[in-house]
């Protein structure tokens, strides 16, 4: 539980709903039964051919469910329990061994979704009507038929991802969640965590700001060349798999397969968000004049308008704006929030060697998800308590859906959290009164929108190309020396970047974990923009309509969920729909 006597307090999260303990009985039972509907998996194999008749399909669908749901408990238990900690070693092993036995399962019953994704369009299409709730994620498994390979081929991969780039990424979080920085704030020395660092680039002091950039360089700068290294193999692992022996045809069509979003649309959303960069200039060229500068320095992207120390916000307090916030939206979307903390299933303290950031893990469509944050009491953590309660309820919303298509697909996961922190953002400006505090709540909305669009689109316009880079052989010098140009780049004229900056990439776990994942958070941010238009223009006959999108989970692909909700997500002009929102807050600030 995450109250005491009524008020919210910062809480340690509870897994025992995943499993009750990492050794004994439980664990026990579900290795048992992933071996048992396993075999039962395997027992469909002489039943494979374009004949299969419905029912043996719809049987082997619901003990490939069935899989799922095992493979889910045992796969998710040991990655939260190592992010408590990234040096608990009995996590570590545990999470070893899972990956170990979860993929020689995998493997067994890997056969299946080969014969699926080779079978003829019309063999499917039959046994498509029998998949019940099932039935898009097969769709979106056939996807990749022109990409597989042979069964022992895919077993050689699935095996040596174990060891291979996944190690390879648990070392990269093992290596950083383990820095710790060090400043000087009004005389006083602090030894901090990343995330309690990163509180300090909205500090009033220009001093202070540029001081916790500068740290957060010089510590990951020590181990600058291994951390290069290891996204170095991450690109070149991924040019192997996929390039080499899959055929794609380049690194970033995987993520947009996988997304079901077709290349030309997510070069329209980067194409728009590159396009529309000078919106975001003329707000640094005005912030610069509100803070009295002649020019931002990248140091100072985050500063605050108020040059006073901004407040703590105490947690019980952020709890209860979040959640009155989703109330005012829907009732029934705040009594799902508040799941999350009366099932005990949220990790809020700061903790030595704790995952940094924050997430949302969905496991089970019957299981409330689990959320971890870092909050330090900064108004900013506000908004990231609403962003992931706002992922939760996304998860909650889709629930009746199959354990193989709850999750929704990564450019709509967004959608929901972004929109809870506008309800929340917007919930706070009514409230406010003093103008100051209204234009600071505004110029705050305006930096997060530049943080969650524009700097997330960019990455992936740097991965592109920093993928091509590695095939060419270039340096982690080299990499740096592009990553600073297309800072400059992103910032035109009107904000000053220092060299420091050139390594900044290194310490985005994204494109280390996830490929080309960060344009979904541009996607689903101008998404959100366009969707919570509509809700202030239609009030709340609005709400059906957002609820019903959250509610397919990844049950449809996203262009049959916008389609419905009347988005053409291939135009141009609904990408910078979102822009005009941001520089309808903008004009306000001005």
């Amino acid at each position: 539980m995450s109250q005491a006597n009524g008020q919210y307090v910062q809480t340690r999260w509870s897994l025992t709903d995943i499993i009750p303990a990492a050794e004994g009985p439980a664990v026990d039972q579900l290795v048992t039964e992933l071996e048992t509907v396993t075999q039962e998996i395997e027992s469909f194999r002489p039943l494979l051919s374009p004949e299969m008749s419905g029912e043996d399909f719809s049987r082997a669908i619901q003990a490939i469910e069935r899989f799922a749901q095992v493979a889910h408990r045992l796969g998710s238990y040991g990655p939260l329990w190592f992010s408590e900690d990234t040096q608990n070693q009995a996590a570590l092993a545990f999470m070893g061994r899972m990956e170990q036995l979860l993929t020689e399962a995998q493997n067994r019953t890997l056969f299946f979704s080969l014969w699926w994704k080779g079978l003829a369009n019309e063999a499917a299409d039959r046994l498509l009507a029998y998949a019940g709730d099932a039935r898009y994620n097969l769709v979106q498994d056939r996807l990749f038929k022109d990409h597989i390979l042979a069964e022992s081929e895919e077993q050689i991969i699935n095996l040596k991802d174990i060891n291979g780039i996944s190690a390879m990424v648990t070392l990269y979080d093992m290596i950083t969640s383990k820095f710790t920085f060090e400043i000087e704030v009004e005389g006083e020395k602090k030894t901090l965590t990343r995330d309690q660092l990163m509180t300090y680039v909205r500090n009033p002091s220009p001093e202070v700001r540029a001081a916790a950039y500068q740290e957060q360089f010089r510590v990951y700068g020590r181990e600058a060349t291994v951390l290069a290294q290891i996204y170095t193999h991450r690109v070149r692992d991924w040019a192997t798999e996929n390039l080499n022996l899959r055929r794609f045809s380049s690194p970033i069509a995987v993520r947009n397969l996988s997304n079901d979003v077709p290349d030309a649309v997510v070069n329209t959303l980067l194409d728009v968000c590159a396009e529309q960069a000078p919106i975001f200039h003329r707000y640094f060229k005005l912030k610069a004049g509100w803070l009295g500068l002649p020019k931002l320095r990248r140091y100072d992207l985050y500063a605050p308008l108020s040059q006073e120390s901004t407040k703590k916000i105490d947690y019980g307090d952020a709890v209860t704006m979040v959640l009155d916030s989703f109330n005012e939206f829907s009732p029934m979307v705040a009594q799902e929030a508040r799941r999350v903390f009366a099932e005990g299933h949220i990790d809020s303290e700061i903790r030595p060697g704790k995952r940094g950031g924050a997430f949302c893990a969905s496991i089970l469509p019957a299981l409330t998800p689990w959320v971890l944050l870092n909050y330090t009491g900064e108004p900013r953590q506000v908004a990231t308590l609403a962003h992931e309660l706002g992922h939760a309820i996304h998860a909650m919303l889709a629930a009746e859906h199959s354990v193989l298509t709850f999750h929704s697909a990564l450019p709509l996961a967004e959608t929901a959290s972004v929109f809870s922190e506008m309800l929340l953002t917007d919930r706070l400006l009514a409230e406010e009164k003093d103008p100051h505090v209204r234009r600071d709540l505004l110029a705050d909305a305006v930096d997060d929108a530049y943080a969650t669009v524009l700097r997330q689109a960019y990455f992936v316009l740097f991965e592109r190309d920093a993928h091509r880079l590695v095939a060419e052989g270039k340096t982690m010098d080299e990499l740096n020396q592009h990553y600073l140009g297309q800072l400059q780049q992103q910032f035109g004229d009107a904000i000053e970047v220092s060299e420091d900056f050139k390594a900044e990439w290194i310490c985005i776990p994204h494109i280390y974990h996830t490929p080309f994942y960060c344009y979904a958070y541009s996607f689903g941010q101008l998404l959100a923009l366009s969707l919570y238009q509509q809700y202030k223009e239609q009030g709340q006959s609005f709400v059906p309509k957002l609820l019903k999108i959250l509610s397919y989970g990844g049950a449809a692909s996203p262009h049959h969920i916008l389609s419905e909700a009347g988005i053409d997500m291939a135009d141009p002009n609904f990408w910078r729909s979102g822009f005009k929102v941001i520089e309808g807050m903008i004009d306000e600030l001005s």
